[in-house]
C-alpha cells in the first residue's frame, strides 16, 4: 500500500504526458491531475484508518532487496512521525492542483512535474533506508527547479538557480553524512535504517557525520543563516508551487533532522542541541523582524515561514516528549497556515494586481472589495499568530511547555517572537483589509465559490484540529515517545511525557480552549 502512494503520482504523470489533448479544447491535464491526487489522498487516509496507535514502531512495512552490492534497498515504513506528513503532502497537492489558473500554459508539463514531486515528497517520508531517502530527496529537485524557472514570476531563472544549487548542495551534505555512517569503522551491510548505527564511531567522526546532516538538512528547512534561497523561491514561484515549498518541502528537512539526526546520534545529540536551539531562536526572531520590515505581502509570509520553522528546531533540540509531539504537530500546522496564507496572497494578487502593502487598502468593503478574502486573511493571520482555537495555538503550547524545562531563554525568545507574528499580521491586515477603497482603481473582480474553495476547506481544517488538538497530536505520542527513549540524557534529567505532559495531553482540548487560559 506505501508503494501506492509513490506511483499513483507517477502513473497519473506518465498518463498525463502520453494522452494527448483534442484541438480546440480545455487541456485533460488538469482533471486528471486532480483524479490522481485524490487517489493517492483517499489512499493516505485509508491508511490513517488502519493505522494502530498503540503501536510506536513501523507500520505497513514493506521491504525488497534492491541494488544490494551498494546497500540500496527497497524498504518502505509508516509510523506516527510520517504519517501526518503524508497526509499533508497528499491534501496540499491537491490544493495546489485545483488553485493553479486553468489558462497556464504548458498544463500537461506542469501537472506531470508536480506530480512527480509529490511522488518524491511521499518516498522520502516512507523510507526507511538511507539511500532512497536521498534519491526520494533529490527526485523533487528538477521538477521544482522547472516549475519555478517556467511559471515563475519575473525574477524565476534567479529564483529557480539558487533553489537548484542550494538542494543539490543539502543533498550532497546528507549523502556524505550517510556514507560517513555506513562506511567508516565498520562492518558495512546495507543502508537499511534498521542495520544502521553509529556505536561504532568515535565521538569526533560523529561529530563531523551530524554537521553534515545539520547543515544539509538546514539548507532544506531553511534556517539562518542557510535560509537566502528560500524568500526569493517562494515570492518568485506560483501561489501553488509556493504551497508545497513551503507546506510540504520544507517538512523533509525537519524530518530528517527527527528521523535521522536524533535517533541515529543520540548521545552526540546532547552535545549539539543547545547550540541548534541557539539558532532556532535566532531563526524565529529574524524571520520575524524580516518579516515587519517588508512591503511586499508575499515575501512577508516567506519570512514568516523561516520564523515558525525556528520553533520546530528549538523543540527537537529540547529532545523531550512533549517537545517532540509539539514539534511534529508544528509540522502539520505550519503546513497548513502557510499554505492557506500562500492561497489568498495569490487570489489578492490576481484580482488586484498587486502585492504591495502601500497599494492595497480597504478590501474588506463589502461592495467593491474583497471581504471574504479579507476575513479568510485574518483568519489565517490570528491562526499564524497562535490565537487559541487555531491549530497553531495547539502545536506552539506544546512547543513552549516541553522546550522550556531544558532550553529556558531560547523558548523565551520563541515566545516574544510569538508576539513578534502578530505584529507583522497587524500590519499586514491593517494595510490590506482596513481603511479606504481607492474609487479611481478599486473595481475588482468578484471571487467565484470554486477560487474561495481551497481557502475554505484549509481554514476548516486549522479551526477543527485547533478545537479539538487530540485528533492531530494522537497519531504522533507513541512514535514521540519512542524516538525520546533513545536519548540517554532523558533517562536521567528530563522529565517524561508521564511524569509532566500525560495529564494535559489527554485533556488538551479543555487546557487549550478553557476561557481562562483564554484570558
Amino acid at each position: 500500500m506505501l508503494t501506492a502512494l509513490i506511483l499513483i503520482p507517477i502513473l497519473g504523470a506518465i498518463i498525463i504526458s502520453l494522452i494527448p489533448d483534442p484541438p480546440g479544447s480545455p487541456s485533460r491535464a488538469k482533471p486528471i491531475a486532480l483524479i490522481t491526487a485524490a487517489i493517492a489522498f483517499f489512499g493516505s487516509i485509508y491508511l490513517a484508518t488502519q493505522y494502530d496507535l498503540n503501536n510506536a514502531g513501523l507500520q505497513f512495512v514493506e521491504a525488497h532487496t534492491w541494488i544490494t552490492p551498494i546497500g540500496l534497498n527497497y524498504h518502505l515504513g509508516l509510523d506516527g512521525l510520517s504519517l501526518p506528513l503524508v497526509l499533508l503532502n497528499t491534501l496540499l497537492t491537491i490544493i495546489a492542483i485545483y488553485s493553479t489558473n486553468d489558462q497556464l500554459d504548458r498544463p500537461k508539463l506542469y501537472y506531470a512535474l508536480l506530480l512527480i514531486t509529490s511522488a518524491g515528497v511521499a518516498g522520502a517520508f516512507l523510507a526507511q533506508n538511507l539511500l532512497l531517502f536521498v534519491l526520494c530527496f533529490e527526485l523533487e529537485l528538477i521538477p521544482v527547479y522547472l516549475l519555478i524557472a517556467i511559471w515563475g514570476g519575473e525574477r524565476r531563472g534567479y529564483a529557480a538557480t539558487k533553489f537548484l544549487l542550494y538542494t543539490a548542495l543539502s543533498g550532497i551534505l546528507i549523502l556524505a553524512s550517510f556514507l560517513v555512517v555506513a562506511w567508516v569503522g565498520g562492518d558495512f551491510i546495507s543502508f537499511d535504517y534498521a542495520d544502521i548505527s553509529t556505536a561504532h564511531l568515535d565521538l569526533q567522526t560523529q561529530l563531523i557525520a551530524l554537521t553534515l546532516l545539520l547543515v544539509g538538512l538546514g539548507i532544506k528547512i531553511p534556517l539562518v543563516p542557510l535560509h537566502t534561497w528560500s524568500p526569493d523561491a517562494y515570492v518568485e514561484s506560483s501561489p501553488p508551487i509556493a504551497i508545497l515549498l513551503g507546506g510540504v518541502l520544507a517538512k523533509m528537512g525537519t524530518y530528517g533532522l527527527i528521523r535521522f539526526g536524533l535517533e541515529l546520534f543520540p548521545e552526540t545529540w546532547a552535545l549539539v542541541a543547545p547550540g541548534l536551539a541557539i539558532i532556532g531562536a535566532i531563526s524565529v526572531m529574524y524571520g520575524s523582524l524580516a518579516a515587519i520590515a517588508q512591503r511586499d505581502i508575499k515575501r512577508m509570509v516567506a519570512y514568516s515561514s523561516i520564523g515558525h520553522m525556528g520553533y520546530i528546531l528549538v523543540a527537537i533540540a529540547a529532545g523531550t516528549e512533549l517537545s517532540l509531539l509539539g514539534g511534529i504537530a508544528q509540522m502539520v500546522a505550519h503546513g497548513l497556515i502557510l499554505a492557506l496564507l500562500f492561497n489568498l496572497v495569490g487570489l489578492v494578487e490576481a484580482k488586484t494586481g498587486t502585492r504591495d502593502l502601500d497599494a492595497l487598502n480597504g478590501l474588506l468593503n463589502p461592495i467593491r472589495g474583497l471581504p471574504l478574502v479579507s476575513t479568510l486573511l485574518i483568519t489565517a493571520g490570528m491562526a499564524s499568530a497562535g490565537i487559541p482555537g487555531m491549530v497553531g495555538f495547539a502545536a506552539e503550547f506544546l512547543v513552549f511547555q516541553g522546550s522550556f524545562s531544558v532550553f529556558p531563554i531560547p523558548t523565551l525568545l520563541c515566545i516574544l517572537s510569538s508576539g513578534l507574528t502578530a505584529v507583522y499580521f497587524v500590519i499586514l491586515l491593517n494595510r490590506t483589509c482596513f481603511g479606504k477603497l481607492d474609487n479611481s482603481l478599486a473595481y475588482y473582480d468578484r471571487v467565484t465559490l470554486p477560487e474561495r474553495l481551497p481557502a475554505l476547506v484549509l481554514v476548516a481544517i486549522v479551526v477543527i484540529f485547533g478545537l479539538q488538538p487530540n485528533w492531530l497530536v494522537r497519531w504522533m505520542e507513541p512514535t514521540s515517545a519512542r524516538f525520546v527513549a533513545t536519548l540517554p540524557v532523558n533517562e536521567v534529567v528530563l522529565p517524561t511525557i508521564g511524569q509532566v505532559a500525560k495529564p494535559p495531553i489527554a485533556s488538551l482540548t479543555p487546557a487549550l480552549t478553557a476561557p481562562q487560559l483564554a484570558r
